[in-house]
Protein backbone atom coordinates (compact mmCIF):
# COMPACT_ATOMS: atom_id res chain seq x y z
CA UNK A 1 0.00 0.00 0.00
CA UNK A 2 3.07 2.37 1.00
CA UNK A 3 4.57 1.97 -2.33
CA UNK A 4 1.55 3.03 -4.59
CA UNK A 5 1.18 5.36 -2.89
CA UNK A 6 4.30 7.01 -2.83
CA UNK A 7 3.74 6.43 -6.87
CA UNK A 8 0.59 7.93 -7.08
CA UNK A 9 1.98 11.07 -5.22
CA UNK A 10 5.03 11.26 -8.08
CA UNK A 11 2.23 10.85 -10.27
CA UNK A 12 0.60 13.40 -9.10
CA UNK A 13 3.66 16.51 -8.87
CA UNK A 14 4.49 15.07 -12.44
CA UNK A 15 1.62 15.55 -14.14
CA UNK A 16 1.24 19.50 -12.33
CA UNK A 17 4.92 20.11 -13.68
CA UNK A 18 4.22 19.33 -17.21
CA UNK A 19 1.04 21.36 -17.07
CA UNK A 20 2.86 24.14 -15.51
CA UNK A 21 5.47 23.80 -18.20
CA UNK A 22 9.30 25.03 -18.45
CA UNK A 23 8.75 28.99 -18.54
CA UNK A 24 12.21 29.69 -19.94
CA UNK A 25 12.67 30.62 -23.80
CA UNK A 26 13.97 28.33 -25.95
CA UNK A 27 16.49 30.60 -26.94
CA UNK A 28 18.16 33.69 -27.24
CA UNK A 29 20.40 35.16 -29.92
CA UNK A 30 22.90 37.81 -29.31
CA UNK A 31 25.28 39.44 -32.32
CA UNK A 32 28.22 41.76 -31.67
CA UNK A 33 31.40 42.07 -33.81
CA UNK A 34 34.55 40.61 -32.19
CA UNK A 35 35.40 43.83 -30.80
CA UNK A 36 35.61 44.94 -26.96
CA UNK A 37 32.12 44.77 -26.43
CA UNK A 38 30.90 41.53 -27.53
CA UNK A 39 33.23 40.07 -24.54
CA UNK A 40 31.43 40.21 -21.64
CA UNK A 41 28.87 38.49 -23.90
CA UNK A 42 30.82 35.28 -24.24
CA UNK A 43 31.71 35.02 -20.36
CA UNK A 44 27.85 35.02 -20.03
CA UNK A 45 27.70 32.28 -21.97
CA UNK A 46 30.32 30.49 -20.81
CA UNK A 47 28.92 30.59 -17.14
CA UNK A 48 25.89 29.33 -18.58
CA UNK A 49 24.33 33.18 -16.53
CA UNK A 50 20.44 33.39 -18.33
CA UNK A 51 19.97 29.88 -17.49
CA UNK A 52 17.08 31.07 -15.12
CA UNK A 53 15.53 32.21 -18.27
CA UNK A 54 16.63 31.00 -21.30
CA UNK A 55 17.61 27.22 -22.17
CA UNK A 56 20.14 28.26 -24.78
CA UNK A 57 21.75 31.57 -25.53
CA UNK A 58 23.95 31.84 -28.87
CA UNK A 59 26.28 34.26 -29.88
CA UNK A 60 25.80 35.12 -33.79
CA UNK A 61 28.98 37.25 -35.09
CA UNK A 62 28.64 39.98 -37.64
CA UNK A 63 31.88 41.67 -39.26
CA UNK A 64 31.11 44.75 -40.65
CA UNK A 65 28.65 46.94 -40.25
CA UNK A 66 26.56 45.96 -42.87
CA UNK A 67 26.10 42.36 -41.94
CA UNK A 68 25.41 44.34 -38.28
CA UNK A 69 22.49 46.35 -40.31
CA UNK A 70 21.01 42.85 -42.31
CA UNK A 71 20.29 41.01 -39.09
CA UNK A 72 18.97 43.66 -37.50
CA UNK A 73 16.85 44.31 -40.10
CA UNK A 74 16.10 40.80 -40.80
CA UNK A 75 14.70 40.70 -36.70
CA UNK A 76 16.04 37.24 -36.20
CA UNK A 77 17.99 38.16 -33.34
CA UNK A 78 17.04 39.50 -29.96
CA UNK A 79 20.39 41.44 -28.32
CA UNK A 80 22.86 43.05 -30.69
CA UNK A 81 26.43 44.89 -29.56
CA UNK A 82 26.40 47.95 -32.22
CA UNK A 83 27.78 51.58 -32.31
CA UNK A 84 25.48 54.11 -30.86
CA UNK A 85 25.27 55.91 -34.57
CA UNK A 86 24.23 52.80 -36.22
CA UNK A 87 21.76 52.31 -33.52
CA UNK A 88 20.41 55.65 -34.29
CA UNK A 89 20.16 55.42 -37.65
CA UNK A 90 17.89 52.17 -37.79
CA UNK A 91 15.66 53.83 -35.05
CA UNK A 92 15.78 56.78 -37.33
CA UNK A 93 14.47 54.75 -40.17
CA UNK A 94 11.84 53.02 -38.46
CA UNK A 95 13.12 49.70 -36.59
CA UNK A 96 11.81 48.97 -33.39
CA UNK A 97 15.24 48.99 -31.51
CA UNK A 98 15.58 50.44 -27.88
CA UNK A 99 19.62 50.81 -26.74
CA UNK A 100 20.09 49.39 -23.39
CA UNK A 101 23.00 50.74 -22.20
CA UNK A 102 26.89 52.37 -22.74
CA UNK A 103 29.36 50.15 -23.05
CA UNK A 104 31.79 51.09 -24.69
CA UNK A 105 33.56 54.49 -23.89
CA UNK A 106 37.21 54.15 -25.19
CA UNK A 107 38.82 51.82 -28.11
CA UNK A 108 39.85 54.26 -30.87
CA UNK A 109 43.37 54.57 -31.83
CA UNK A 110 46.08 54.99 -34.36
CA UNK A 111 48.65 52.68 -34.52
CA UNK A 112 52.13 53.69 -36.62
CA UNK A 113 55.41 52.49 -37.64
CA UNK A 114 56.71 56.14 -36.84
CA UNK A 115 57.05 56.04 -32.87
CA UNK A 116 57.36 59.96 -33.05
CA UNK A 117 53.87 60.81 -33.95
CA UNK A 118 52.34 61.94 -31.42
CA UNK A 119 49.36 64.15 -32.80
CA UNK A 120 46.72 63.56 -35.99
CA UNK A 121 48.10 67.00 -37.30
CA UNK A 122 51.41 65.34 -37.47
CA UNK A 123 49.55 62.28 -39.91
CA UNK A 124 48.97 65.05 -42.30
CA UNK A 125 50.80 63.57 -45.80
CA UNK A 126 50.45 60.34 -44.89
CA UNK A 127 48.59 57.05 -46.23
CA UNK A 128 46.27 55.66 -43.35
CA UNK A 129 43.99 52.32 -43.50
CA UNK A 130 40.93 53.16 -42.38
CA UNK A 131 38.03 50.42 -41.69
CA UNK A 132 34.59 50.85 -41.89
CA UNK A 133 33.93 53.80 -44.34
CA UNK A 134 31.38 56.24 -42.98
CA UNK A 135 31.09 54.46 -39.52
CA UNK A 136 31.91 55.15 -35.99
CA UNK A 137 35.82 54.81 -36.58
CA UNK A 138 35.93 56.55 -39.47
CA UNK A 139 33.03 59.62 -38.32
CA UNK A 140 34.92 60.23 -35.14
CA UNK A 141 38.38 60.62 -36.86
CA UNK A 142 37.12 62.64 -39.43
CA UNK A 143 35.43 64.78 -36.93
CA UNK A 144 38.55 65.64 -35.36
CA UNK A 145 40.70 66.17 -37.89
CA UNK A 146 38.06 68.63 -39.51
CA UNK A 147 37.70 70.38 -36.00
CA UNK A 148 41.44 71.14 -35.94
CA UNK A 149 40.83 72.65 -40.09
CA UNK A 150 42.59 69.40 -41.49
CA UNK A 151 40.71 68.45 -44.81
CA UNK A 152 40.37 64.47 -44.93
CA UNK A 153 40.36 64.20 -48.61
CA UNK A 154 43.00 66.23 -49.50
CA UNK A 155 45.62 66.63 -46.36
CA UNK A 156 45.52 62.71 -46.43
CA UNK A 157 45.53 59.40 -48.47
CA UNK A 158 43.21 57.61 -46.53
CA UNK A 159 42.92 54.07 -47.20
CA UNK A 160 39.24 52.51 -46.59
CA UNK A 161 39.25 48.44 -45.87
CA UNK A 162 36.59 46.60 -45.11
CA UNK A 163 37.46 45.30 -41.53
CA UNK A 164 40.16 45.78 -39.25
CA UNK A 165 41.47 42.44 -39.79
CA UNK A 166 42.57 44.11 -42.99
CA UNK A 167 44.15 47.15 -41.97
CA UNK A 168 45.94 44.66 -39.21
CA UNK A 169 47.36 42.30 -42.56
CA UNK A 170 48.54 45.72 -44.11
CA UNK A 171 50.51 46.88 -41.86
CA UNK A 172 52.11 43.21 -41.06
CA UNK A 173 53.02 42.79 -45.07
CA UNK A 174 54.34 46.39 -45.02
CA UNK A 175 51.75 47.73 -47.30
CA UNK A 176 50.99 50.53 -45.12
CA UNK A 177 52.46 52.45 -42.11
CA UNK A 178 49.93 53.71 -40.75
CA UNK A 179 46.47 52.85 -39.68
CA UNK A 180 43.48 53.99 -37.36
CA UNK A 181 41.89 51.04 -35.38
CA UNK A 182 39.79 49.49 -32.55
CA UNK A 183 40.77 47.32 -29.26
CA UNK A 184 41.67 44.84 -29.33
CA UNK A 185 42.76 45.03 -33.10
CA UNK A 186 45.42 47.89 -31.78
CA UNK A 187 47.09 45.38 -29.37
CA UNK A 188 46.80 42.19 -31.13
CA UNK A 189 48.83 43.83 -34.46
CA UNK A 190 51.38 44.74 -31.74
CA UNK A 191 51.65 41.50 -30.41
CA UNK A 192 51.67 39.43 -33.70
CA UNK A 193 54.75 42.41 -35.17
CA UNK A 194 56.55 40.92 -32.78
CA UNK A 195 56.82 37.46 -33.07
CA UNK A 196 58.89 35.46 -35.02
CA UNK A 197 58.67 35.17 -38.35
CA UNK A 198 56.54 38.24 -38.96
CA UNK A 199 58.63 40.65 -36.95
CA UNK A 200 61.39 40.38 -40.29
CA UNK A 201 58.82 41.46 -42.44
CA UNK A 202 57.13 44.35 -40.67
CA UNK A 203 59.31 45.55 -37.86
CA UNK A 204 58.19 47.52 -34.60
CA UNK A 205 54.63 49.25 -35.12
CA UNK A 206 53.85 51.67 -32.11
CA UNK A 207 50.38 52.71 -30.11
CA UNK A 208 49.81 56.17 -31.75
CA UNK A 209 47.41 58.94 -30.63
CA UNK A 210 44.87 58.24 -28.70
CA UNK A 211 41.84 59.41 -30.70
CA UNK A 212 39.74 59.97 -26.79
CA UNK A 213 42.12 61.93 -25.80
CA UNK A 214 42.66 64.06 -28.82
CA UNK A 215 38.58 64.16 -28.41
CA UNK A 216 38.61 65.54 -24.78
CA UNK A 217 41.06 68.17 -25.79
CA UNK A 218 39.65 69.42 -29.08
CA UNK A 219 35.98 69.37 -28.09
CA UNK A 220 37.13 70.86 -24.38
CA UNK A 221 35.07 67.83 -22.49
CA UNK A 222 35.61 64.54 -21.15
CA UNK A 223 37.24 61.32 -22.78
CA UNK A 224 34.36 59.54 -22.31
CA UNK A 225 32.61 58.79 -26.13
CA UNK A 226 29.42 56.83 -25.79
CA UNK A 227 30.87 54.30 -28.94
CA UNK A 228 28.81 51.14 -28.55
CA UNK A 229 26.85 49.37 -26.19
CA UNK A 230 24.02 47.00 -25.97
CA UNK A 231 20.43 47.16 -27.74
CA UNK A 232 17.21 45.15 -27.56
CA UNK A 233 15.27 44.57 -30.67
CA UNK A 234 11.70 44.43 -31.17
CA UNK A 235 11.37 40.49 -30.55
CA UNK A 236 12.04 40.82 -27.40
CA UNK A 237 9.21 41.25 -25.36
CA UNK A 238 9.67 40.05 -22.15
CA UNK A 239 11.26 42.91 -19.54
CA UNK A 240 12.13 40.64 -17.30
CA UNK A 241 14.77 38.63 -19.67
CA UNK A 242 15.76 42.06 -20.59
CA UNK A 243 16.56 43.04 -17.24
CA UNK A 244 18.07 39.81 -16.40
CA UNK A 245 20.30 40.18 -19.72
CA UNK A 246 21.07 43.82 -18.54
CA UNK A 247 22.43 42.37 -15.01
CA UNK A 248 24.28 39.80 -16.38
CA UNK A 249 25.94 41.50 -18.85
CA UNK A 250 27.32 44.06 -16.48
CA UNK A 251 28.29 41.83 -14.38
CA UNK A 252 30.58 39.87 -17.09
CA UNK A 253 31.73 43.15 -18.27
CA UNK A 254 33.16 43.41 -14.24
CA UNK A 255 35.05 40.53 -14.93
CA UNK A 256 36.09 41.13 -18.29
CA UNK A 257 37.98 44.40 -16.92
CA UNK A 258 39.22 42.89 -13.22
CA UNK A 259 40.40 39.32 -15.09
CA UNK A 260 42.69 40.36 -18.28
CA UNK A 261 44.24 36.98 -18.29
CA UNK A 262 41.49 35.05 -18.23
CA UNK A 263 39.40 36.79 -20.92
CA UNK A 264 42.14 36.87 -23.42
CA UNK A 265 41.94 32.96 -22.79
CA UNK A 266 38.19 33.11 -23.00
CA UNK A 267 37.83 35.52 -25.73
CA UNK A 268 40.87 34.07 -27.79
CA UNK A 269 39.05 30.83 -27.67
CA UNK A 270 35.92 31.92 -28.82
CA UNK A 271 36.83 33.78 -31.60
CA UNK A 272 39.93 32.72 -33.67
CA UNK A 273 41.00 35.91 -35.16
CA UNK A 274 42.55 37.37 -31.95
CA UNK A 275 45.00 36.67 -29.85
CA UNK A 276 45.10 35.49 -25.95
CA UNK A 277 47.86 38.42 -25.28
CA UNK A 278 46.61 41.05 -27.71
CA UNK A 279 42.95 40.77 -26.07
CA UNK A 280 44.73 40.92 -22.37
CA UNK A 281 46.80 44.04 -23.48
CA UNK A 282 43.69 45.60 -24.96
CA UNK A 283 42.27 46.09 -21.72
CA UNK A 284 44.32 48.20 -19.69
CA UNK A 285 44.13 50.56 -22.90
CA UNK A 286 39.72 50.37 -23.01
CA UNK A 287 37.74 52.71 -21.55
CA UNK A 288 34.44 50.40 -20.81
CA UNK A 289 32.11 51.05 -18.22
CA UNK A 290 28.17 49.87 -18.12
CA UNK A 291 25.83 53.04 -18.18
CA UNK A 292 22.09 52.86 -18.68
CA UNK A 293 21.34 54.13 -21.80
CA UNK A 294 18.49 56.70 -20.37
CA UNK A 295 21.22 57.97 -17.62
CA UNK A 296 23.89 58.86 -20.70
CA UNK A 297 21.25 60.49 -22.54
CA UNK A 298 23.16 64.06 -22.46
CA UNK A 299 26.56 62.20 -23.27
CA UNK A 300 24.68 60.92 -26.24
CA UNK A 301 23.32 64.18 -27.56
CA UNK A 302 26.18 65.85 -27.33
CA UNK A 303 28.05 63.50 -29.49
CA UNK A 304 25.07 62.89 -32.00
CA UNK A 305 24.97 66.96 -32.08
CA UNK A 306 28.40 66.95 -33.03
CA UNK A 307 28.11 64.42 -35.78
CA UNK A 308 24.68 65.84 -37.27
CA UNK A 309 26.11 69.19 -37.82
CA UNK A 310 29.08 67.67 -40.16
CA UNK A 311 26.95 64.84 -41.07
CA UNK A 312 23.13 64.55 -40.51
CA UNK A 313 23.23 61.12 -42.52
CA UNK A 314 25.42 59.58 -39.78
CA UNK A 315 22.57 59.62 -36.77
CA UNK A 316 19.67 58.92 -39.66
CA UNK A 317 19.02 62.55 -39.80
CA UNK A 318 17.96 64.30 -36.60
CA UNK A 319 18.14 63.10 -32.86
CA UNK A 320 16.67 59.71 -32.13
CA UNK A 321 13.53 60.19 -29.81
CA UNK A 322 13.11 59.35 -26.44
CA UNK A 323 12.02 56.10 -26.80
CA UNK A 324 15.21 54.98 -28.61
CA UNK A 325 16.51 55.07 -24.49
CA UNK A 326 14.98 51.65 -23.03
CA UNK A 327 13.51 52.70 -19.44
CA UNK A 328 13.47 49.61 -16.95
CA UNK A 329 10.44 49.24 -15.52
Amino acid sequence: MKKTINIGIFTILFCIGSLQGDARLEKIVIAGPFASVSHPILHMIKRDALKDVAKKVEFRLWKNPDELRAIVIKGDVDFVAIPTNTAAILNNKGVDIKLLNVSVWGILGMISRDKDIKTLKEFKGKKIAVPFRADMPDIVFKQLLKKQGLDPKKDFELVYVASPIDAMQMLIMRRIDHSLLAEPAISVALRKTKSFPISIVAPELYRSVDLQDEWARVFHTSKDIPQAGMAVLEGMKDKKVISRFMQEYDKSLSWYMSNPKEAGVLVAGEIEMLSEDGVSDSISHINMKSVAAIDAKQKIEFFFDILKEEDPKSIGGKLPQDSFYYKAP
